[in-house]
């Protein structure tokens, strides 16, 4: 049937408001593509795979950290956040990719570190010097109790206490990381005008928007209260494993405090003064969905908040219906960043899959994720259904896996190197041995092969993402559930009297969805790449498929 609801791509939203609804392709810089052969990826690697990207069909990039760094947290350790760390190029490196990207129509966000620093950076050299120095209260220092332990019962992500005593100032200073990632005070006000300051620099040089790290860390309580302990019953229900004791505690004082606003709002000020430019706030909290709302209301904070929620292993339709009806009854006005995987979690088709799920969980789950309301986060290698990789211990090169080895393998898994061509040494990314090894599995599904196969992943990701941007509903409209067999999934989008409807079946077996009348009449719409059966008023949507129709008011 004709689809009646297509439209100009994005034709309703204003040119300042391309985040509303868009999709971000996340970029792991040291995986993606190897320009210069020493097993490493690097912006000129970005830079010639660029096209790729935009074929795909997105809106823009996000870009994990490439600033100099001593990488002990893999570019999350910042020691300079005006330059680019020299295995990843240099800043002529990174306007050449900027410049390009703008070519192709992409925009460009970075990942910005605001709450902590490397060790080694010089503000912080200078910071531990002496408790007198200009720099002296940049970070977060505290006296021992009398006893000589730390002040309070704070504990890092990354394993122990989050207090690293100093011989120098016979002081405690805070990580709620890595003991070599010290936190900024945000207290201080040189160190808010300081970072405000760090991230003008980026956008003069004409970056789209920022992806921030840890958003809600950025202020402490000052009088450095002890977390009280969570209910035994809730620990281990988010993304922190059950081998790690940071979940054993509510992080009532370490994160979120009252004072972030006010710094979020200066921050969204700096950004209004740079037409169409954008946040994505990560909220990693006890409270993630009133936390977000808290950070995304209105027009003066956060544009948009990025959840964990789908990042968890548990997966049912059950769990994803719960999930977004939650958010939605918490955000209000406020704007959600979806994702199904990142470069922190397990990958998707491991964690919710099994490992040896069918490519059509893949194209499902990538259907569902791009029909939620909200922005949308893909990370590199999804499109292509790639599955965890499995890394030795003498290989990892994660310290979070390192620590927790082996209830928790840590991160790189899932951040093996891009599978570029199936057959050439190392699976195209790099003539070189990668920093972490390209599986079999992963080169069998590379982008060469995929690319050639009209019913592979990746082409049911250009597909779907072409359509998608046709239909407002879908980019930008309401979201409103109704009822579904099990394991299967059922909701309306709509947007300025334009309604889809999308049924999606998580299970192999097929799937009967029997509509009500009172939705009015339905039409098939064509062109996303999936099939069903309609007879009457009943859909039968096969194993790992999905439907969508338009619509329309029925006459009297």
């Amino acid at each position: 049937m004709n689809d009646r609801l297509a439209s100009v791509r994005h034709a309703s939203l204003k040119p300042t408001e391309w985040w509303r609804g868009g999709v971000i392709y996340q970029i792991y810089p040291r995986s993606f593509a190897d320009a210069n052969s020493d097993g490493t990826g690097d912006l000129p690697g970005i830079t010639s795979r660029l096209d790729y990207i935009a074929q795909l069909g997105v809106d823009a990039i996000w870009l994990s950290p490439f600033f100099r760094s001593p990488m002990k947290d893999f570019g999350y350790d910042v020691s300079d956040y005006r330059d680019v760390d020299p295995i990843f190029g240099t800043l002529a490196d990174f306007d050449a990719l900027v410049e390009r990207a703008h070519q192709l129509g992409l925009k460009v966000l970075i990942d910005k570190v605001l709450s902590h620093t490397s060790d080694e950076h010089p503000w912080f050299r200078e910071s531990r010097a002496d408790r007198t120095n200009p720099r002296a209260d940049w970070y977060v220092w505290a006296d021992p109790k009398p006893d000589g332990t730390p002040p309070n019962n704070w504990l890092s992500i990354f394993g122990g206490s989050a207090w690293q005593w100093d011989s120098r100032r016979c002081q405690y200073y805070l990580h709620n990381f890595l003991a070599s990632q010290p936190d900024l005070n945000f207290h201080h006000p040189d160190v808010r005008a300081q970072m405000l300051d760090e991230v003008k620099f980026w956008l003069d040089r004409g970056v789209d928007g920022l992806r921030l790290d840890t958003v809600n860390f950025y202020f402490h309580d000052r009088l450095l209260r002890d977390n009280p302990p969570k209910d035994v019953r809730k620990v281990g229900m988010d993304a922190i494993p059950l081998s790690n004791p940071y979940g054993f505690q509510r992080h009532v004082y370490d994160k979120s405090q009252p004072e972030n606003l006010a710094f979020l709002n200066a921050l969204r000020a700096l950004l209004d003064r740079y037409p169409a430019t954008t946040t994505i706030g990560e909220v990693a909290d006890d409270d993630p969905f009133g936390t977000m709302a808290e950070y995304t209301t209105g027009t003066d904070r956060l544009h948009k908040a990025y959840t964990f929620s789908l990042l968890t292993h548990e997966f049912s339709a059950t769990y994803i219906r719960q999930t977004v009806e939650a958010l939605e009854s918490r955000i209000g006005g406020g704007w959600p960043c979806w994702s199904i995987g990142n470069h922190d979690v397990e990958r998707v088709m491991s964690r919710w899959g099994g490992g040896r799920a069918p490519a059509a969980l893949a194209k499902v789950l990538m259907a569902l994720l791009l029909s939620l309301r909200g922005s949308v986060c893909i990370y590199q290698g999804e499109e292509l259904g790639l599955t965890e990789a499995q890394i030795p211990f003498e290989a990892l090169r994660d310290p979070y896996g390192i620590t927790f080895w082996p209830e928790f393998k840590g991160r790189d898994g899932c951040r093996t190197p891009m599978p570029w061509t199936s057959s050439a040494e190392h699976a195209g990314f790099s003539r070189a041995q990668p920093w972490l090894p390209v599986p079999a599995e992963h080169a069998a599904r590379a982008v060469d092969v995929q690319d050639a196969d009209p019913d592979s992943v990746l082409n049911a990701y250009r597909r779907f993402l072409v359509w998608r941007s046709a239909h407002t509903s879908l980019v930008k409209g309401s979201i409103r559930f109704i009822d579904a067999p099990p394991n299967a999934l059922a909701w309306i989008r709509e947007h300025d009297h334009q309604r889809v409807l999308a049924l999606f079946n998580l299970s192999e077996r097929p799937a009967r969805f029997d509509l009500d009348a009172s939705l009015g009449a339905i039409e098939p719409l064509s062109g996303h790449g999936f099939t069903a059966q309609l007879a009457d008023r009943s859909v039968t949507v096969p194993g790992y498929g999905a439907f969508f129709a338009g619509l329309h008011p029925t006459s009297a």
